[in-house]
């Protein structure tokens, strides 16, 4: 299995060399030179199988030779070995035709858990036996970065650093990343938005010195690897419902597009999915696009669903790619209109194949709010604001074909919101009870790329 730039001029990756790369040289993001597909057969024979052994079968094409099958399971093992409910991802029915995939059963309380956790034994098992040492660095809204911490924490083959947006996600998302006492844990602060860390992240991969003097390595959803593991809780809720032998529906609360582009590779391997529906919040960059076809910044405006508050969706570069017919040169060109003009027009034909596989709907502040006071007495659930995001945005796409909207956090990670909404403040599992009894430990930084840098190779050669 080999992968290819979106941008069409980097050298071509195995998976092992992809994962630990990250961001392409170009600037592009990897996705596989040609996508496996998985028979109607293949998708039964699924039924009924654990999460970890789906996991396996689904990803176990996309990784080559770079982990026999023996390691690469008990990897998938040690991964989900954690995680707070048996079923790992279960489904919860919400109304007739409408389920709920509760991807917030893992040690930080959110679906990137599920890819997280995977990576950091995947890098630890690649990294030891190459007898090398790499510097991670993450750009979050909130959740990755959180994830992050947690999977790479006091790892021997690991630094790890995450930019997060000062003062722009909820205390327990912070506390989350700030109380990780391990010294190969490293929690920064930028004056900023997501935006801006996500851009300050890239401008380092692109500063080749930099770049190489320490060893970085990216773990946002740039990295191919998170998307792939994604893929498999696709796989695992429509069997659930009966596919191959009925297709299913999903509907997505979506910043960066990482989540729902995972939802697209499970279709392209042969899932019999019939929707895919992307959910902003009032960000709604990606909604926008969709109607229009025009895909312009227009700054962004903190909301309740924090990590979704997000103007530059990077992985939406990779259903371009595919929407262009994997023509990177177009797909260099729109990226470069969007960092020297602010955003692009999308084809007429590449728009319309979006069209043919996506659909999209927002949900205002007001929305979210009352969706969340709605569910509980309508639903019997208690939704964070995300999730909330994503079954508002569902109620206009219900049907005679099951619908699965992500639950992508757990309500106690925004208790204040759902406090105002419901009147109820969400308590943290016990696991967490004492989060916010712990110390505190983060670096303050200006939105400066020398600065930033600087504090990392403090860090790293420290």
């Amino acid at each position: 299995m080999r992968y290819v730039s979106t941008r069409g001029t980097a050298p071509v990756l195995s998976f092992e060399e992809a994962m630990l790369t990250g961001l392409a040289r170009d600037g592009g993001l990897y996705v596989p030179a040609e996508i496996p597909t998985l028979s109607r057969g293949d998708i039964a024979a699924m039924a009924g199988l654990s999460y970890e052994e789906i996991a396996f079968r689904v990803m176990r094409p996309f990784i080559g030779d770079t982990f026999t099958d023996a390691e690469f399971g008990d990897l998938i093992a040690r991964a989900y070995a954690g995680f707070g409910h048996a079923a790992r991802a279960p489904l919860k029915q919400l109304q007739p035709n409408h389920f709920l995939l509760e991807l917030f059963h893992g040690p930080t309380l959110a679906f990137k858990d599920f890819a997280m956790q995977l990576i950091g034994q995947l890098f630890q098992a690649a990294l030891a036996r190459r007898g090398d040492r790499v510097t991670i660095v993450g750009a979050t809204s909130g959740d990755t970065g959180s994830a992050a911490m947690e999977a790479f924490r006091g790892l021997d083959n690991v630094d790890v650093f995450i930019l997060f947006p000062h003062g722009r996600v909820s205390d327990v998302q912070r506390r989350q990343m700030t109380t990780v006492s391990e010294d190969n844990a490293h929690a920064l602060a930028l004056t900023g938005d997501f935006d801006d860390c996500q851009a300050r992240l890239k401008d380092m991969f692109n500063h080749f010195e930099f770049r190489d003097r320490v060893k970085l390595a990216g773990v946002n959803s740039i990295n191919w690897a998170r998307v792939l593991a994604q893929v498999v809780y696709y796989f695992s809720a429509a069997v659930s419902l009966a596919a191959p032998h009925r297709p299913v529906s999903f509907c997505v609360p979506t910043g960066n597009f990482g989540d729902i582009f995972a939802g697209y590779i499970a279709k392209r391997m042969g899932l019999p999915i019939e929707k895919l529906v992307i959910a902003t919040n009032q960000n709604d960059i990606l909604h926008r696009a969709m109607v229009s076809g025009g895909y312009t910044t227009e700054g962004v405006t903190p909301s309740i669903s924090p990590s979704m508050d997000i103007q530059v969706s990077s992985n939406f570069e990779r259903a371009l790619f595919e929407a262009y017919d994997r023509d990177g040169i177009a797909v260099a060109q729109l990226m470069d209109e969007l960092k020297t003009g602010g955003g692009f027009r999308i084809s007429q034909g590449a728009i319309g194949q979006l069209r043919e596989i996506f659909a999209s709907g927002r949900a205002s502040e007001a929305e979210t709010s009352a969706m969340i006071k709605r569910a509980l007495p309508e639903m019997c659930e208690l939704l964070c604001p995300h999730t909330a995001v994503g079954v508002h945005v569902a109620q206009d796409h219900l049907g005679p074909t099951p619908l699965v909207t992500l639950a992508t956090a757990h309500p106690a990670k925004f208790p204040d919101a759902v406090e105002a909404a419901t009147g109820i403040r969400p308590a943290l599992p016990e696991r967490l009870g004492d989060l916010f009894d712990r110390p505190e430990r983060m670096r303050r930084v200006e939105n400066d790329l020398t600065a930033i840098e600087a504090l990392i190779e403090e860090g790293v050669f420290a």
